[in-house]
């Protein structure tokens, strides 16, 4: 709030009035003059422009007065009164009547008399109040200007809330009210004494002082709202963060927590910006004089995670995703994380025009009680080379692919893998539409394997090279026949495709390890966690795998549609994948282990921003067997939404180790009367007709007040870590005006479909 130069600006105008007056309608005779109710003139550090219904200037007393409706406007400030007298001789510059003052970063004072002194640096103003930023609200009965840099309100009243106009409901949500207000411009703060906050009317806290940046500050170090609640295995717990701005593009927030059962914990996030990037790193550590809720001794937890990418100049940049735990039960017993497998990664990049090259190292941490952590890779390096040039090669397109990997574990088998791999497409348009796409790969590998018999005797040599050339051709025909639709429709699509994939037996050698997505699997195995579903039945390379690939011939034939609506569209598709003899790359539970896939499908129905709808099929065409199925809705109605899932998968799902699996996930907010919330949601396993956790809650939430209530229960087991029964208790009172969000009000780790 810039008040000071919304006082400067009418004693500096009338003054430049009264020159104007005595240049334009004064003689020496005369002791009083009226002039123009209009007029723009030159101050020397711009122009201003004064109206008035009428201006007058006594030469005897040197006072100008400027009387109805007057108006004063210099470099974007205004001053609006009913009369505003400038008398020089006495140092003191009056307005009256229905005075505002606004300054140029939208602060507006009102009063109904303002009295200004020493060259209008000390002053009084009578019925005051201003309106702070966009949504702050300052009153008093009697405010004093001091040295031209700070306001008293005297018996004040502060709040952020919007006040109703209505008769009997203009108590704000929330208000300070205090003997003294004081605001420092230099300092950019709020100082109040004697001060007691009220909700909705009620005193609910009082302090002898307290002070808060104005709303020009962006960033201010101080205290957070904090959280309560309950915990199976903390107890009663209570959790103060604390901010530090360290500039407008860094801060670090620390939150220190006490529980009755679970010790102290204490967390610390850090975080900066760039133009072109960013980074974070969040630590922890705890002491738990009961160890978890096994043994009664101390145990001390720690926990690091993060991600950043960090600029180096228009080409490089470094980057690191982190995360890692002391202890395996500790992330989900302190509410950090629900994560039972955590990733690691420190890589360097340089990317120039379309082409790419980075070096990266991964470290992998298991948490579950099946996980035996000298099993798991360490990834140093993986080198990656992609060129793709600018220009079409031979008209089409063209890429080069080169990458290089080492993988060694504490216990098992150590690889090593260069792949080089070139790749030509070519499009085609014919006259009727017709969409050709020619696509010529060839890839080829040189491994390296050694300790292949450390866990599981295959007969190979334990130190050993492979070498791989896996060529393929493929030619992919679409033809999409466009409408102008019916039945509401603004358009509909229908595209056939099919496609012809040409590729020798035998690309998966024996001794080619199998490293897929770098996860742990038995030693020789020859499957991969591949499943064929909608999203790649049409991918030419299907397998997410860098070491075992799809050979033989084969093709995938199918058709995928889209009607669209105004508001919309929906969305179909169907495909099947054929091929002349099994492929035993392929596990049982992929959905292709034979000559003929599954028949896969997907439905969506897109409606932004009220409705969303998706089925995700996978029908066994032999048998017609419901293999798989994933559909879920999403619907919104005002402050009103609703989320359900629904997964089945068969119990031939041995490769992810999970067996048969059917459960459903549903959520749901309502929006009650007013501002009002409540929430329930809960998982279901269908398959053991048991529930895995349930979650309720109960709020408030407006633009600068909420509130809520939570409970939840997970009725499963981690590790040593029993069922267990949370409640958590989220208050804020909002300092600036923030839009109204459905679920804002309550804490995230306790939507059973929200991940972390």
């Amino acid at each position: 709030m810039r008040l000071g130069g919304a006082f400067a600006l009418a004693g500096l105008l009338l003054a430049s009035a009264a020159v104007h007056g005595a240049e334009t309608g004064a003689t020496d005779d005369s002791q009083q003059s009226a002039f123009s109710t209009r007029a723009l003139i030159g101050t020397g550090n711009g122009e201003m422009l004064l109206r008035a219904d009428r201006i007058d200037y006594d030469l005897n007393t040197g006072a100008a007065t400027a009387v109805g409706h007057v108006e004063i406007d210099y470099n974007g400030r205004t001053l609006l009164a009913d009369r505003v007298i400038d008398d020089k001789k006495k140092d003191v510059v009056t307005a009256t009547g229905h005075v505002v003052m606004m300054a140029p970063n939208g602060d507006v004072v009102f009063a109904e008399q303002v009295r200004l002194t020493d060259r209008m640096r000390d002053g009084v103003m009578q019925t005051f109040s201003a309106l702070i930023g966009p949504n702050g609200r300052l009153a008093a009965a009697r405010a004093s200007r001091i040295g031209g840099v700070r306001t008293v309100a005297r018996n004040a009243a502060y709040t952020p809330c919007k006040i109703c106009n209505k008769p009997g409901q203009r108590t704000p949500d929330w208000e300070v009210l205090a003997d003294q207000v004081t605001y420092d411009e230099v300092h950019h703060r709020i100082y109040y004494h004697n001060a007691e906050v009220k909700l909705e009317g009620i005193p609910v806290f009082y302090t002898p002082f307290f002070s808060n940046a104005d709303p020009t500050v962006k960033h201010e170090t101080g205290f957070l709202m904090p959280d309560l609640g309950s915990k199976r295995t903390l107890g009663y717990f209570v959790r103060v963060p604390y901010y530090i701005a360290l500039s407008d593009s860094q801060d670090i927030t620390l939150a220190p927590m006490a529980s009755t059962f679970g010790g102290e914990q204490l967390q610390a996030e850090y975080r900066q910006r760039w133009n072109n990037g960013g980074m974070w790193l969040q630590a922890s550590v705890a002491d738990d004089p009961h160890a978890g809720a096994t043994e009664n001794l101390d145990q001390t937890y720690a926990s690091l995670f993060g991600g950043g990418t960090i600029p180096i100049d228009s080409i490089w940049d470094v980057g690191y995703t982190a995360q890692l735990t002391s202890y395996a039960s500790y992330l989900q017993r302190y509410s950090i994380s629900n994560a039972d497998r955590l990733n690691n990664d420190l890589y360097l990049e340089a990317l120039d025009g379309r082409s790419r090259f980075a070096i990266t190292g991964y470290f992998f941490q298991g948490l579950r009680t099946t996980d035996n952590n000298n099993l798991f890779p360490v990834v140093l390096p993986l080198v990656e080379y992609n060129y793709v040039p600018r220009e079409q090669m031979l008209g089409g397109d063209f890429r080069f692919d080169l990458t290089t990997i080492a993988i060694s574990r504490n216990l098992g088998e150590d690889d090593q893998r260069l792949t080089g791999e070139m790749r030509w497409r070519f499009p085609l348009v014919t006259d009727d539409g017709q969409l050709f796409t020619l696509q010529l790969d060839a890839r080829g590998d040189v491994y390296h394997t050694s300790d292949v018999n450390a866990l599981d005797p295959t007969g190979l040599a334990d130190s050993q090279y492979v070498k791989r050339g896996a060529p393929y051709a493929a030619l992919d025909w679409r033809w999409p026949f466009v409408s102008p639709g019916t039945f509401g429709m603004t358009g509909l699509v229908v595209e056939p495709i099919a496609q012809l994939i040409a590729a020798p037996y035998g690309d998966n050698p024996a001794g080619i390890p199998n490293e897929t997505g770098y996860s742990v699997l038995p030693t020789g195995s020859s499957t991969t966690d591949f499943q064929l579903d909608s999203a790649n039945i049409f991918d030419l390379d299907r397998l997410s795998s860098h070491d075992l690939v799809e050979s033989g011939p084969n093709a995938n034939v199918g058709v995928r549609s889209q009607a669209l609506f105004p508001a919309g569209s929906v969305d179909f598709l169907l495909g099947q994948a054929y091929r002349l003899k099994p492929d035993p790359v392929f596990a049982p539970d992929s959905g292709f282990d034979g000559k003929t896939s599954d028949l896969v499908s997907s439905l969506v129905v897109n409606f932004p921003p009220n409705l969303s709808l998706s089925d995700r099929i996978d029908v066994d065409s032999s048998t017609g067997t419901l293999e798989r199925n994933e559909a879920s809705v999403n619907a919104s109605y005002g402050r009103s939404s609703l989320q359900v899932s629904y997964l089945k998968l068969p119990s031939e799902e041995v490769t992810l180790g999970l067996g048969a699996r059917e459960e459903v996930k549903a959520q749901m907010l309502v929006g009650l009367w007013g501002n009002w919330l409540a929430y329930a949601a809960g998982q279901r396993d269908l398959e053991s007709s048991h529930m895995i956790s349930d979650e309720f809650g109960f709020g408030y939430d407006d633009e600068c007040l909420g509130f809520s209530i939570a409970y939840e229960r997970n009725f499963t087991e981690f590790r040593e870590l029993p069922p267990s029964t949370d409640v958590i208790f989220h208050f804020t009172l909002k300092t600036t005006e923030v839009p109204v969000q459905r679920s804002g009000i309550f804490p995230q780790y306790l939507y059973a479909t929200t991940p972390l």
